[in-house]
Formats: C-alpha cells, sequence, structure tokens
C-alpha cells in the first residue's frame, strides 16, 4: 500500500512535528523528516523507522508533498524561499504541494502562495489545534485554506493521518486566520480564569475548588476543563505549548481586525496582556506561566 503513496516531507520535529511526523508513517506513508536541529531529526528518523533529509535539496529532491510545522509565517517563508531564492522551493519539483501546518499571519500565507504559484508549486494552509496530546493521538482539529480544490483533495488523505477533524475554511490564509481567531478566544479565556483565580485567592477562595465550580458552570471553558488544574492550581506549568507562540497568534488575530478596520478593544487588550506576560518571564517558558506574570503585576 505504502508504494502507492506519495513521500511526505516533513519539516519541523518539535513538540507537535514530532507526533504528527510519526502517525504519517504509521499511516502508511514514506516519510522524510528535516529539522534545523539536524542531530534531532536524525535520532527522530532512527529510532522511528523513517527518513533524515541531509539537507533542503535532498528533501526537495525526494518528496512531492511537503509538511511544515514551524514556530511562524516568517520561518516558513525563509525555509520555501532562501536569502536569495535558494530554498526549498528552487529544489522541489513542479507541481509538489506544499501543506503549511504553522501558526501564520493570513495575508503573509497570501502573498508566498503567488511566490510558489510562480514556481509551479500550490501552497494550502493547514493550521492545528489540540495541543500535544492529540497530535499524539492523531486527532487533532485542522483547519484548510486553499485555493485550489485539487491541491486541497490530495492533501486530505496526508491530513487525515494526524487529525480527526478536517474543515475547510475557505481560500488561501483562511485557515491561519481561522486559527490565530480560535487562539484568541482560547487566550482570552484562559486570561478571564486566572484573574478569577488571583482575585479568589487573594479573597480566600481555594483555587482547587474555584476551578471544579468553574468548570461545571457558565464559566466553563479550555481553561477550566483542561489547563487551570493541573498547570496553575498544581503549578506544573507545561502544558506543551510556549508562550511566546500564543502570544504571537493573539497579536495575529488583532492585528487582522484592525487590518480589517475593526475597532476590537477586547481583542487588543488581550494581545497586549499576553505579550506583556512573554516579556516578562524568561524565554521558552510554557503558554500557562502568564498566570505568573499576570500575578506578579497584579500585586504591583
Amino acid at each position: 500500500m505504502s508504494g502507492t503513496m506519495e513521500t511526505i516531507g516533513f519539516i519541523g520535529i518539535g513538540n507537535m512535528g514530532s507526533p504528527m511526523a510519526l502517525n504519517l508513517s504509521k499511516a502508511g506513508f514514506p516519510v522524510v523528516v528535516y529539522d534545523v536541529n539536524t542531530a534531532k531529526a536524525v535520532k527522530f528518523a532512527a529510532d522511528n523507522g523513517v527518513s533524515a533529509a541531509s539537507g533542503l535539496a535532498d528533501l526537495g529532491a525526494r518528496c512531492s508533498i511537503v509538511v511544515t510545522m514551524l514556530p511562524d509565517g516568517h520561518v516558513v517563508r525563509k525555509v520555501m524561499l532562501g536569502a536569495a531564492d535558494d530554498g526549498l522551493a528552487a529544489h522541489l519539483k513542479p507541481g509538489a504541494l506544499v501543506i503549511d501546518m504553522s501558526s501564520a499571519d493570513p495575508i503573509g500565507t497570501r502573498e508566498l502562495g503567488g511566490m510558489l504559484k510562480g514556481k509551479s508549486i500550490d501552497l494550502i494552509d493547514a493550521p492545528v489545534s489540540g495541543g500535544v496530546a492529540r497530535a499524539h493521538d492523531g486527532t487533532l482539529t485542522i483547519m484548510v485554506g486553499g485555493d485550489e480544490p485539487a491541491a486541497i483533495e490530495r492533501a486530505k488523505p496526508v491530513l487525515a493521518g494526524m487529525g480527526k477533524q478536517i474543515f475547510e475554511t475557505g481560500p488561501l490564509g483562511s485557515g491561519h486566520a481561522m486559527k490565530a481567531l480560535n487562539n484568541y478566544v482560547a487566550a482570552a479565556g484562559f486570561a478571564a480564569a486566572s484573574e478569577a483565580l488571583i482575585v479568589g485567592e487573594r479573597f480566600g477562595l481555594d483555587q482547587g475548588i474555584m476551578v471544579d465550580i468553574m468548570r461545571t458552570s457558565t464559566g466553563r471553558n479550555f481553561a477550566t476543563d483542561v489547563t487551570l488544574k493541573p498547570h496553575v492550581v498544581e503549578g506544573a506549568f507545561a502544558s506543551g505549548f510556549a508562550l511566546a507562540l500564543l502570544a504571537k497568534d493573539v497579536k495575529i488575530a488583532a492585528d487582522l481586525a484592525e487590518g480589517l478596520s475593526l475597532d476590537m478593544p477586547l481583542a487588543r487588550t488581550t494581545s497586549k496582556m499576553w505579550l506583556t506576560a512573554r516579556d516578562d518571564l524568561e524565554q521558552g517558558v510554557d503558554n500557562t506561566a502568564a498566570y505568573k506574570a499576570w500575578k506578579a503585576r497584579a500585586s504591583r
């Protein structure tokens, strides 16, 4: 069966990318991995029975479909185009398909799509939601944007190897817009719940009981159901998604609203809260650690 399946190049072997690439292999796809950390990619390949590319030129020569799972759209563009049009796109064959599963600025995605189209390469954006746990389970929610229906149909078997719910959101960039807006809603919920815990603790309420009440009441959201108890109340602060990445996503949502000439004060305020928390804390901390920054500021 695998002999009839297209070879998938997977770029970005991080907390999310590693299980996603592994699930593609389990689904029967030949997988070639690449990461800027060459040792990580080589080890992942050896541990999981897939192949590691020696570089972008090698990956481009071997793969007809490429999945990117990178920190942001700027990194995706650098990988694709390089410093002087010497990136991956220069090594892909005409007719190749790039599936960008990173979180990125939707306007930048549309611009990159136009550049790749000039090289006879199709681009779709297919960011994910569900976190590390669902990346491992292969049950991610995937939001797909693209201008070419045939490219989306071609991508669907690949996406089905990593996700359970696949939504077509519209033209190129719409997946990235939806991902940013979804993460804005999640971030606003976490921020509101965090402030409630800070106030409640100062008043004398037990934070564990507060979470139990909120998760069975009208204040229920993803934060109350999943992250607050283990990562804030119990102090793990290790959900697997970096604070800087979530702050970036919320800013994309706020900037999108501004770019559309929409006055969205909550989006602006939420973005400012997350950017401030990012700047207050050390680099690389988990997004749930934002609670620490907000608590410290609340007592000033």
